[in-house]
């Protein structure tokens, strides 16, 4: 394995509670650095609730975790991960928190917040979720909320969101937009995987389509299957690079360290999700040490050493650079 360049792990999990700890996150440590997204809310939670979260993990990661450092800028992320340590930013998974004030935008963007995505699975007030059947697109008030998120540097994020939507967020940024944690449909046939069309769309703004490693969204959902789900996590990547150039394939796993919380939730905001969900039985992920040997993967699939650096970090870090407002 090659440890000499960054990881940059787009989307990740932690419980969802502000007592919850941040230790699992040194599961990503390496000698090259790693950058680590971390969830801290998404529709059923509030600007309360996502700010205790924010809060609570930034004050472990300045106090308890001397590993971990919280990030704002790029020259941060440089500055922490060439050191070896793993810098620490946040994502929402839905629109929600902002409770309807775009000026929310800026004070989640202090919280650390460097990415948000509009719906989670459901239509809400931004636009459609990609587990809706009338697929209505981007509203009103989610082409303010991208115009906004251009104008603070919070990148636009089209995991989770209907197709309609998602083409709809990439003719709207300004600024190149993610996937952060999303498959193909073409490989593997789920509501939550992308199309062809909303891949392109995201490549034509510059922007770049994170593979996660979740068993239901790569089809191999076996308890006893992470071998085989890496292995479709390189497939995934292997055919994103052929459909939109290497220059647009990241990884944003979607490892989920509150495992048991995640299926608690399935149940009690059953709504938020569907059969697609549950039909497979309980949830299997890719954990980091897995995603850790990607590299070897694709080394012995013929990716040279530029490639995997693109993917394993370089391509999210351009776009981070472009987006954010300040250090880049």
């Amino acid at each position: 394995m090659n440890s000499t360049y960054r990881l940059w792990e787009q989307h990740c999990c932690l419980p969802l509670r502000s007592n919850a700890s941040i230790a699992d996150l040194l599961r990503y440590r390496r000698p090259g650095g790693s950058y680590v997204s971390v969830n801290i809310g998404y529709s059923p939670h509030d600007r309360a609730a996502a700010s205790a979260v924010a809060k609570s993990f930034s004050w472990q990661a300045r106090v308890e975790f001397p590993d971990v450092t919280p990030v704002a800028t790029m020259t941060d992320v440089r500055e922490v991960t060439g050191g070896g340590g793993i810098a620490l930013a946040f994502d929402l998974e839905d629109s929600a928190p902002l409770g309807g004030d775009l000026d929310n935008v800026a004070y989640f963007y202090d919280l650390g917040v460097r990415s948000l995505l509009p719906t989670y699975n459901h239509a809400n007030a931004a636009g459609g979720g990609c587990l809706d059947g009338d697929d209505t697109g981007l509203t009103d008030y989610g082409r303010d909320l991208v115009t906004e998120m251009n104008q603070i540097g919070m990148t636009v994020d089209g995991s989770h969101c209907s197709t309609q939507t998602g083409l709809d967020l990439s003719a709207r940024t300004e600024r190149p937009m993610i996937y952060s944690h999303s498959n193909l449909r073409r490989l593997w046939d789920h509501p939550r995987n992308i199309t062809d069309d909303q891949a392109r769309a995201c490549a034509d703004t510059g922007g770049v389509v994170g593979i996660n490693g979740v068993g239901i969204f790569l089809g191999v959902n076996e308890p006893d299957g992470n071998a085989e789900r890496l292995s479709a996590m390189a497939d995934h990547i292997e055919e994103a690079v052929d459909l939109i150039g290497i220059d647009h394939v990241g990884i944003g796993s979607d490892y989920s360290f509150d495992q048991q919380d995640f299926l608690v939730e399935l149940e009690r905001h059953a709504s938020s999700f569907s059969d697609a969900y549950t039909r497979w039985g309980p949830l299997q992920w890719t954990p980091p040490e897995e995603v850790l040997t990607l590299d070897r993967v694709l080394r012995e699939r013929g990716f040279d050493e530029s490639a995997i650096e693109a993917v394993y970090g370089g391509n999210f870090a351009r776009v981070a650079s472009q987006v954010w407002a300040t250090g880049g």
